[in-house]
């Protein structure tokens, strides 16, 4: 029960972060579009929002800093917001994909349904949803897949961890098994929360993403 009520009591404050956090997502993704560059988008919650860390320290802009290091012509959007679920990220990929045009887009969201208590089969409806919207605009997809802290059960746990594999598979993206892999028993490589990853753990997450992402950027030619 103690897990639960600091589940809860991290939503609250989640909650209070997004509502600010969305205020300056525009401006922080304008700049994206402006280049004529193709556009990497990352529809993602706390885990790639920079939650508790210093600004441009978090795996989203380790990426841009590697694109930039490798002369990868591509910008990228970080669109997105802590405290967001996936009916949130469905609701505000239209909007992204009409201004930004992205040409890949990545997708983390789906632990916070499972702090909220959002149903399984609505959370695998929503990621459907927003990998086909993106396919639909011509984008290439890559689904990050997240397990659910080991209180809530080894039978729900698995489950909502195979709605990413089997999302991956009928809709033929690319899939990043577990966005905290190598981190996940390693308390020091955690926030106070031990739940959000601490600046020294955002290298992990970005070798993480790397290997199944790198193939998607081969198809645009270096500088």
């Amino acid at each position: 029960m103690a897990g639960r009520s600091r589940h809860r009591t991290l939503v609250r404050v989640l909650a209070l972060a997004a509502a600010s956090a969305a205020l300056a997502l525009t401006s922080q993704t304008a700049s994206a579009a402006e280049t004529g560059k193709p556009v990497v988008v990352v529809l993602g919650d706390s885990l790639s929002a920079e939650y508790g860390l210093p600004r441009d320290t978090g795996w989203v802009a380790l990426l841009r800093r590697r694109l930039a290091d490798k002369r990868i012509d591509y910008n990228v959007a970080n669109a997105s917001i802590s405290g967001d679920t996936t009916s949130g990220g469905r609701a505000r990929l239209p909007e992204l994909i009409t201004r930004l045009k992205p040409a890949i887009v990545i997708v983390e969201l789906g632990a916070n349904d499972a702090l909220r208590g959002v149903p399984l089969a609505t959370t695998e409806d929503n990621l459907r949803a927003i990998i086909e919207k993106a396919q639909q605009n011509h984008a290439k997809v890559v689904l990050v897949g997240m397990y659910v802290p080991q209180n809530y059960g080894p039978a729900y746990t698995e489950r909502f961890h195979q709605i990413y594999s089997s999302l991956a598979k009928a809709l033929d993206v690319r899939l990043v098994p577990f966005l905290l892999a190598g981190i996940e028993n390693k308390p020091e490589m955690f926030q106070a929360d031990q739940m959000h990853p601490t600046q020294q753990a955002q290298p992990v997450l970005l070798g993480n993403v790397w290997p199944t992402l790198a193939p998607l950027l081969q198809d645009r030619p270096n500088r």
